[in-house]
């Protein structure tokens, strides 16, 4: 029983342990980014970030790509659609979280009966009956979280298998996967097949986008940096008016 509690205690005084050296390294990264702005492009990582940029595209036309081309392909896209609304469901635990981190207690209120009512009466998600009640999809991490505290110029950085981010955006995603979501505190390996399949599902979504990106990219990196970057600055500019309950806002991540 001791052995027990004291594995648990543990557990937590890591992952706080965690979020405080994340968060110093947070505050050193934000005074460098702060030191950069009104000199360095927003792309001072160009070289290291489009070396990573071929490494991750190689990746994905040799294996994630395939991957979900082959799952459209098999699964039927009723089943497609609930799966990828399971995993969204999922994702609304970290936003709620990140909602009240924000101080925006109306979409913390509003996202929180989203996530019950998928839950329950939509079978965990697969059928987004909240949306159809008036509850639209929102979608908030860490990194906006930090940008609500004051960080909000932070340079581009591609990480190797995860993509495209800020520096301040990627410290925000540990935070989010190890003491927001849901995923540490399932066994292993199927903590790790279920992430495996959310990448598939997310994955799969983007192929509709392809053929776009193909056709209007002359340089792909560019292309890819521009529209992270622009849908990033929008989302940091509307969670300033989301808590406004006499506003209506169009949600970048309402599901199709």
């Amino acid at each position: 029983m001791r052995r027990c509690v004291y594995k648990n205690l543990n557990k937590r005084s890591s992952k706080w342990l965690l979020f405080i050296c994340l968060m110093i390294f947070t505050r050193m990264v934000f005074a460098a980014d702060e030191d950069q702005s009104s000199t360095a492009p927003v792309d001072p990582y160009e070289k290291f970030n489009r070396v990573v940029f071929r490494f991750n595209d190689t990746l994905d036309r040799l294996i994630l790509k395939p991957t979900a081309i082959l799952y459209n392909k098999i699964i039927p896209k009723p089943i497609v659609k609930g799966i990828r609304n399971f995993f969204f469901n999922i994702d609304t635990i970290p936003t709620v979280v990140n909602d009240v981190l924000q101080l925006n207690i109306y979409q913390a209120t509003r996202d929180t009966w989203r996530l019950g009512i998928n839950t329950t009466i939509g079978l965990l998600g697969f059928f987004d009956f909240a949306n159809d009640m008036g509850l639209a999809p929102n979608s908030e991490d860490f990194g906006l979280t930090l940008a609500h505290w004051g960080y909000t110029h932070s340079n581009y950085l591609v990480i190797p298998f995860f993509g495209p981010g800020t520096t301040r955006d990627v410290i925000g995603w540990p935070i989010d996967y190890y003491l927001f979501s849901v995923y540490p505190h399932i066994k292993t390996p199927q903590r790790y097949e279920l992430y495996a399949a959310s990448v598939v599902s997310w994955r799969a979504g983007l192929l509709r986008f392809q053929d776009v990106m193909q056709q209007a990219a002359i340089d792909r990196y560019v292309f890819v940096r521009e529209a992270y970057m622009q849908h990033r600055a929008f989302l940091i500019q509307r969670n300033k008016e989301l808590g406004d309950p006499y506003l209506e806002h169009e949600h970048p991540d309402q599901a199709s």
